[in-house]
């Protein structure tokens, strides 16, 4: 099974491409493909952002978990 995360980008710019192609012949049927893009869009940004906040942090000074804890930020100011 194909994740999500995969196929969110792919079908967007597959939408679209439609969407623009059936702009381009004249035809207001693209109009039916604007709000899959749009979707689809949102999903990609979305597993993005995931994906990006559960990456480890680099430079974190040796924290196991990145400083999500706080202790290192407590440590440099005092």
């Amino acid at each position: 099974m194909v994740r999500p995360a995969v196929i969110a980008p792919l079908v967007c710019v597959l939408a679209a491409g439609a969407a623009v192609i059936s702009f381009a012949r004249g035809s207001w049927l693209g109009l039916i493909w604007l709000p899959p893009t749009a979707l689809t869009s949102n999903m990609a940004w979305y597993y993005v952002r995931r994906l990006r906040s559960k990456a480890p942090s680099t430079g974190g000074g040796g924290c196991a978990d990145g400083g999500s804890c706080g202790a290192c930020t407590r440590r440099a100011r005092t």
